[in-house]
């Protein structure tokens, strides 16, 4: 509230005539025949809140229908329903990602949530918000599944390449607890810790479509099927590509991937660069993307895949390539007779990949701190295994 000083505006506020500012309904319990003195150089603030970020991130929840969506399951009987806490910890998340300490000690008092959301300072604590995610974990497929047809549908996501990896986190003390969480590869080179290991799809864009969480000793390679298999029931079948790196890499993961006609594009070992030497050493490279070249070749042994040996002359734009390329431009046929054609392959103005059309088998990624020419010294060498 600002001061009023000087002589019209006391004669204003006690007539009642200026710009609506009646006296009735700025001080109502003061008569209009008085008037009041403020020293604007006293006034400070207090109590100040942050209310653009969170009134925003609330604005995108509704645009996107969540908090409908967790509305329509049933609340505990407690004085805060565990749906508006779950709202809690998506907008921090939006807005300043942290524990569930924090959110309770700081964030939560910082902002204007409490008017936002009607729930008081005093109902939110570190342990009602763990709570609500036991609530909430129950309903994760559900929710997956509505997150991905909704912002499919408000952002035109495509989900025809799907981007597959592994990671871990580990915890501090015994975990006794929690039976998933057990001693294995760390990725934070913290082995003396526990840990679990979180397998996440993501579409080209890097939207999260769905996570898994196994236990902390689980091989990469050994998650692959079970992964595949939740997706389709989850969102059906599909014509998609799967991307993986060689971590991923094994007889059974790419004998099943066969067998269910799957698409798929996964790295493999750099060994394999050894069968393609005269290849490489070939100047006849294609460029699809700025800094990646590549050939493609049939396979080795004469099977049914296809190699695609690829050339990056900038490592740092491997992951920004990978979201760029169009999967109906790496994918092939699985005519030998085609991919044989050497002069059909060498064809000008054209990526080599590009003119084919079919089943993409597979990809297996090689990488080669070598130069792909020795004698220019430049790039890193990938062998594609399709």
């Amino acid at each position: 509230m600002g001061g009023f000083g000087g002589h019209r505006n006391q004669q204003d506020l006690r007539s009642g005539s200026t710009e609506g500012f009646r006296l009735s309904r700025l001080c109502p319990r003061i008569t209009p025949e008085r008037w009041i003195t403020v020293n604007a150089s006293a006034v400070r603030v207090e109590n100040c809140a942050q209310f653009g970020g969170p009134w925003l991130a609330l604005e995108l929840i509704k645009k996107i229908g969540l908090d409908d969506f967790l509305r329509h399951f049933p609340a505990n009987q407690t004085d805060v329903r565990w749906p508006s806490i779950a709202l809690i910890l998506v907008v921090c998340r939006l807005c300043r990602p942290s524990s569930e300490l924090h959110i309770a000690e700081h964030f939560y008092r910082d902002t204007a949530l409490e008017q936002l959301l009607g729930v008081p300072a005093t109902k939110v604590y570190h342990t009602r918000l763990y709570r609500a995610l036991d609530h909430l974990l129950p309903h994760k497929d559900k929710l997956e599944l509505f997150l991905k047809h909704r912002l499919g549908e408000l952002l035109e996501l495509k989900y025809d390449l799907l981007l597959y990896d592994v990671t871990s986190t580990y915890f501090e003390g015994q975990v006794k607890a929690n039976p998933k969480a057990k001693y294995g590869y760390s990725r934070e080179k913290r082995s003396d810790c526990k840990q679990v290991c979180i397998a996440l799809v993501v579409s080209r864009c890097g939207m999260p479509i769905g996570y898994e969480v196994f236990d902390g000793n689980r091989r990469d390679s050994t998650t692959v099927e079970e992964v595949v298999r939740t997706m389709k029931s989850r969102y059906g079948t599909s014509n998609r590509v799967w991307v993986m790196d060689r971590g991923m890499l094994s007889e059974t993961n790419i004998k099943f991937l066969k067998n269910s006609d799957r698409r798929y594009i996964i790295g493999t070992l750099k060994s394999m660069l050894k069968q393609f030497e005269r290849e490489l050493l070939e100047e006849s490279w294609d460029h699809v993307l700025e800094g990646v070249k590549v050939k493609l070749f049939p396979s080795p042994d004469g099977g049914e895949e296809t190699f695609i040996l690829c050339q990056r002359l900038d490592s740092r734009r491997t992951l920004t390539g990978i979201h760029a390329i169009d999967p109906s431009r790496i994918s092939v046929s699985h005519s030998e007779k085609r991919l044989a054609n050497s002069s059909h392959l060498a064809s000008k103005g054209r990526p080599r990949i590009g003119p084919y059309s079919g089943l993409l088998s597979g990809v297996r990624l090689v990488e080669d701190a070598r130069p792909a020419v020795p004698r220019r010294g430049s790039g890193r060498r990938t062998a594609t295994r399709v």
